[in-house]
């Protein structure tokens, strides 16, 4: 199998690229995938190659060959300067809040953020001296109101956690670039493949490789990455005095998972839209949530900057009781309840957010329930719901 240049490389289709990425078989004793390395001591050969560190990895903490396999392979999807990786999404959200400021900055959180970064940011980063402002995740351009001298970041994340808004990254990007502000993305949603933040301007692209990175609910991992070299510099700098090291196991999945990527989200996308029709004409369904289904809120922004989508939405049930949103989740063969998603199976998670949302409240009228399509046959799923509509209808 001939080794590929450089520029050879560069020029295969994504899809391809990823298949390629951070493997050799002539490196690797002709097996296909790149090998587990573990391991925390290194030795030199002599005094003077230790002295000046003459050796690509100085330490376990500096990586293995098996996370830089990884590296290799979210760069090719990512297009910046460089990648890190954390042993969790949450780690990647923390880690990019922790490398980009410092002890009286001020920062712009979307309030429709990932509930655990909020929680990070009211308090481990107010307690660092960093102050937190959350802002309506629909105020596109006019976020420049509430730009103060000591704004360095805007956090944003399209589209929401939970209640799925449409963020104009275009226009806050704009916005905070004329002012030298960062601006950082949870882009888990979408993954790379179907939002290319780097080229809209994100300085700092995050994803929970645990989602559609890995995709096999066995694996927790994250990935950040940095669009220019200097900014890549200060964030591997921070990764490397934290010790964020991941586990090569951990990284070997992960790879594992991301060579099949397009190929799975080529299947959930179409499967996950297809779902949220069926839903949308269910006499027990208030309204769908998802960004790629015409008429939902949010479609003309991910029409105008996206190219596909994941197979994760929401639905808000017409007004009825928990207990009976129970009896039609719990009875359920082919859905788990869970707080996760990405994977190959389907899961459904009830929610209520209106709780810890400060700036924004969702008009939610009746219960709301997170669902992701997974690999299941779509009909199979449909009949799994139709009868929790049915418990649920009994129950009312």
């Amino acid at each position: 199998m001939k080794k590929l240049s450089s520029s050879e490389f560069a020029r295969l289709d994504e899809r391809t690229r990823l298949v390629l990425a951070g493997r050799d078989p002539a490196d690797s004793y002709g097996f296909v995938n790149p090998p587990i390395v573990r391991g925390s001591t290194v030795v030199y050969p002599n005094t003077e190659d230790f002295l000046v560190r003459k050796a690509r990895y100085s330490y376990g903490t500096d990586g293995s060959p098996t996370l830089d396999a990884l590296v290799a392979a979210a760069n090719t999807i990512e297009k910046g300067a460089g990648v890190v990786v954390t042993p969790s999404g949450l780690l990647a959200c923390t880690l990019a809040l922790l490398a980009a400021t410092s002890s009286g900055d001020h920062v712009l959180v979307t309030d429709s953020v990932y509930r655990p970064t909020r929680i990070f940011c009211d308090t481990f980063l107010r307690r660092m001296g960093v102050e937190v402002t959350y802002y309506d995740p629909l105020v596109g351009g006019d976020i420049d109101k509430l730009f103060k001298p000591n704004t360095k970041l805007v956090w944003t994340e399209a589209p929401g956690s939970q209640t799925f808004e449409m963020q104009d990254i275009p226009a806050i990007v704009e916005a905070a670039h004329q002012r030298d502000i960062l601006v950082a993305m949870d882009n888990t949603w979408a993954t790379p493949l179907f939002f290319d933040s780097h080229r809209f301007g994100i300085d700092l692209s995050v994803q929970a490789g645990t989602k559609y990175y890995a995709a096999h609910s066995d694996v927790l991992i994250g990935t950040i990455s940095a669009r220019t070299p200097e900014l890549y510099k200060k964030l591997n700098a921070a990764w490397h005095q934290l010790g964020m090291m991941v586990a090569p196991e951990d990284a070997f999945l992960t790879l594992r998972g991301m060579r099949t990527m397009a190929i799975r989200l080529k299947e959930q996308m179409p499967a996950g839209i297809a779902m949220a029709e069926w839903l949308r004409e269910r006499p027990e369904v208030a309204r769908v949530l998802h960004p790629a289904l015409p008429g939902s809120p949010g479609h003309e922004i991910w029409k105008r900057d996206f190219t596909g989508a994941s197979s994760l939405f929401t639905i808000e049930l017409k007004p009825v009781s928990m207990k009976a949103v129970g009896a039609m989740l719990d009875g359920l063969t082919l859905f788990g309840i869970g707080a996760s998603w990405g994977g190959y199976e389907s899961l459904v998670l009830p929610f209520d957010c209106q709780a810890y949302r400060t700036v924004t409240t969702p008009d939610f009228k009746g219960p709301t329930v997170r669902i992701h399509v997974g690999l299941e046959n779509l009909e199979d799923l449909k009949a799994d719901l139709d009868a929790g509509f049915a418990r649920l209808r009994a129950a009312s």
